[in-house]
């Protein structure tokens, strides 16, 4: 396979799946389980998101560096594996591969058939959900090229729609009467347990700003394009996230969205009425659509490179004449198949941030670890303010699993027992390493 074949992603189409990979299930969903978890206080909740923001920015330099200095599909697991030890990012590969990517094109599709029933009561949310699935696992596995172009156009048909929406939320004839300049109310409401929980859920919905580490041997001029890459799509998601969860509080009443998982749709009912609430819940819907691409697209990449990798596993890394990596692609919606129609909502959605925070903790952490290790190896990008925001990332979340492990115990074991599986399926495929 020749060198253009492999690279043929601009930073427009990296940014695209940055964009889409991020604005997907939880900024639709999340609110709601915000609201019922106690953070009812509309400055706090504002905070909540832009505390999000920030990190994610942080940790969006982190792996800018990392990949940098390191351009080979995987993320989290090419970088664990060079950095610490090869155990330590096969075990990030394999929660990649049954949870980190299955389990979001899971969420999202689950999300995209509950706004279908509000339009269609009688239709089982499943259907819509498995045939999204069926049908952007069928594009992606054509070419790069058409499953980029797919891609770029979902994504500016939903940044079109969601900039409307904000704009239509903003001129709504009758707001509630909300005010984002915090009180006492407010700073308390931020020191409480259910304030640090919360943060899983915004955490999970800005997951998806290193989307472009995961592909980064298919990237045109990757030590340039990546880094750019993660923080313009980090910054554009951060600023529609502030925007769009304003104006579901503006629109909408904290009772009505406490609890709820199809927050768009109630907000879009409020502004557009009963009939325009179900064009805008058909429209949210799709708009899930570039979410699942995205993950469909980026997630198969490091099952492939594990495959490459490992010969027990090599059946993984098989590829079309094109260089799509179609065996990974149909074994990661495979499971997200599975996932769907066995699984709930909200426990996948606590499991899911617990799981990521841990591999995005150890990665920021490397930079450190691999300045120390490697102090020659050429770094086209460095990150910015240095020691101070990745520090203030991993503090973060200490603070945030200190709060998961006592608030959320369940998932946070089964998080622990996936990485003692993982460490047993290692110890079998080790041996043969390449």
């Amino acid at each position: 396979m020749t060198s253009d074949n492999k690279q043929q992603i601009g930073i427009v189409t990296a940014i695209s799946f940055i964009v889409a990979n991020m604005v997907g299930t939880g900024v639709f969903t999340s609110l709601g389980f915000q609201l019922s978890g106690g953070v009812v206080d509309i400055a706090a909740i504002m905070i909540l998101w832009l505390i999000g923001g920030i990190i994610a920015f942080c940790g969006a330099q982190a792996y800018g560096e990392l990949g940098s200095a390191m351009p080979r599909s995987g993320g989290e697991y090419h970088f664990l594996s060079q950095i610490y030890h090869p155990a330590v990012g096969f075990s990030a590969g394999f929660f990649s591969m049954f949870a980190g990517f299955a389990a979001p094109v899971a969420l999202a599709a689950m999300a995209l058939g509950k706004y279908c029933t509000v339009v269609w009561p009688a239709l089982n949310p499943v259907i819509p959900a498995a045939s999204v699935i069926v049908l952007v696992t069928i594009i992606h596995c054509l070419s790069v090229k058409t499953g980029g172009a797919f891609q770029n156009v979902f994504t500016i048909l939903k940044l079109l729609l969601i900039v409307a929406f904000i704009v239509a939320g903003f001129l709504a004839p009758e707001p509630q009467n909300i005010s984002v300049i915090p009180t006492t109310a407010t700073w308390k409401q931020i020191t409480t347990p259910g304030f640090a929980v919360c943060l899983i859920y915004v955490f999970y919905s800005f997951s998806g700003w290193n989307a472009s580490a995961y592909f980064v041997s298919e990237m045109k001029r990757p030590e340039k394009n990546l880094p750019l890459s993660l923080l313009v799509g980090t910054v554009i998601v951060t600023v529609l996230y502030l925007l769009l969860n304003f104006v579901f509080l503006r629109v909408s009443s904290v009772d009505s969205l406490s609890g709820q998982l199809e927050i768009g749709a109630i907000a879009a009912t409020s502004i557009f009425g009963p009939r325009g609430g179900q064009v805008m819940a058909v429209v949210i819907g799709l708009l899930l659509i570039s979410s699942i691409s995205s993950m469909v697209f980026a997630g198969p990449r490091v099952i492939q490179v594990i495959g490459e990798d490992y010969p027990a596993l090599g059946f993984m890394s098989r590829r079309r004449s094109n260089g799509v990596p179609m065996v990974a692609i149909l074994v990661q919606s495979g499971i997200s198949l599975v996932l769907l129609f066995t699984s709930t909502f909200e426990a996948l959605i606590s499991y899911l941030g617990f799981m990521m925070n841990v591999y995005c903790f150890l990665c920021v952490l490397g930079v450190f670890v691999h300045r120390r290790r490697f102090p020659n190896a050429e770094r086209k990008f460095k990150v910015w303010g240095y020691p101070v925001t990745p520090i203030l990332f991993l503090l973060f979340f200490l603070w945030n699993f200190f709060y998961m492990f006592t608030e959320k115990t369940q998932e946070t074991l089964i998080g622990l027992a996936t990485l003692l599986l993982a460490g047993l399926v290692y110890a079998l495929v080790r041996k043969k390493r390449k």
